[in-house]
């Protein structure tokens, strides 16, 4: 199940600090979750978070396991 997320402009701020009601949504490569673990500790799938304001509490997300994807699967 998928929708297509809007246009999203990144603006660079220095020191910024996330709203603590905004959904910290993470943005994959595909829709395959699964990577090599990097040196990070992250997925190699994992690109970078996204702030998303929402209406729900940002564990309500969080359970429905929401993330942006940048490709479908076939």
């Amino acid at each position: 199940m998928f929708t297509k997320a809007p246009v999203i402009e990144f603006i660079p701020t220095e020191d910024y600090k996330p709203e603590p009601n905004e959904y910290s949504m993470p943005v994959y490569k595909t829709t395959v979750r699964a990577g090599t673990l990097s040196t990070t500790g992250h997925s190699t799938n994992f690109i970078i978070s996204i702030e998303t304001p929402t209406k729900k509490k940002p564990e309500y997300w969080i359970l429905k396991g929401a993330a942006f994807a940048c490709a479908l699967n076939d």
